[in-house]
């Protein structure tokens, strides 16, 4: 059994979270656990922590598919070293947020090189900045999400994830999250060679490391390495893409969240998605 869920608003407090979750039929979900384009954020309050746990326990969500995020301004591969250390600051704050609300997992993107060093020396940092993260923190696997390969950004390969995976320390508490619009973008062919494109995840990381998928469709052709999610069917995946995915029982242990662009389909694309599963 697949759970699935979205990437829900965490506005008015991360506990309001699970609310949202609910209010869509999630049995999964994503949240950002402060402002994702602030450097700084209030700490979490303890009534927020209480109440968000409570309501995880309430709506029966398990830690295990609730996949966080971090800010969007973070760059742990940043050539810069004022950014860096912003950057690295604002992770490990992101990580002991997760902690200190009983979540496992915290998603991100791993950073870009900005055109001013090469790509090996920005996985090199953005590897080291985790190692530090994870020696500052417990409990939390730091999830290194795909890309499309926009820019300057890195991880559109998969091998380029293999690379920093390699070089962290303790290989319990890494993983990745693979985000099938940018997949596609990045050239994997998950359309037409469904089975040699998830075969090449296989090889390459390994199911061992997966932690969760963002199940979005995508505007841009294959191999456009332009990041832009549309609506479950609306897009070039197509719904035997999505109908194939939703049975295929390698994906059944990891949070599905959905980051289509339209929330008030969020309810019936969960509805959709469960469908094919049981079909």
């Amino acid at each position: 059994m697949k759970h699935i869920g979205a990437h829900v608003s965490a506005s008015g407090g991360v506990e309001n979270a699970p609310l949202n979750a609910t209010s869509i039929g999630a049995d999964a979900f994503a949240l950002f656990t402060k402002n994702q384009r602030q450097w700084v954020s209030s700490p979490l309050s303890d009534k927020s922590i209480r109440l968000f746990k409570e309501r995880c326990s309430e709506g029966g969500y398990d830690a295990r598919y609730i996949l966080p995020h971090d800010s969007y301004l973070i760059n742990l591969g940043s050539p810069d070293e004022e950014a860096q250390q912003k950057s690295r600051a604002a992770f490990i704050d992101e990580m002991k947020r997760c902690e200190q609300l009983g979540l496992q997992l915290l998603n991100f993107h791993p950073g870009s090189h900005l055109n001013k060093i090469s790509v090996e020396e920005c996985l090199d940092k953005i590897a080291a900045n985790i190692n530090l993260a994870l020696s500052m923190t417990q409990g939390v696997t730091a999830v290194i999400e795909n890309t499309a390969g926009q820019g300057s950004n890195v991880g559109n390969k998969l091998e380029e994830i293999r690379y920093i995976i390699d070089r962290i320390d303790d290989k319990s508490r890494v993983g990745y999250c693979i985000d099938t619009c940018h997949f596609y973008s990045a050239g994997y062919d998950i359309v037409d060679n469904y089975e040699e494109a998830f075969g090449e995840l296989e090889r390459v990381l390994g199911l061992e490391y997966l932690c969760g998928i963002h199940l979005n469709d995508t505007k841009k052709p294959l191999g456009s390495r332009v990041d832009r999610h549309e609506s479950i069917g609306l897009g070039l995946l197509g719904m035997d893409f999505f109908a194939r995915f939703m049975k295929d029982s390698r994906f059944d242990a990891v949070p599905i969240i959905l980051e289509t662009p339209d929330e008030t389909r969020w309810a019936s694309e969960i509805e959709l998605l469960r469908s094919f599963e049981n079909n």
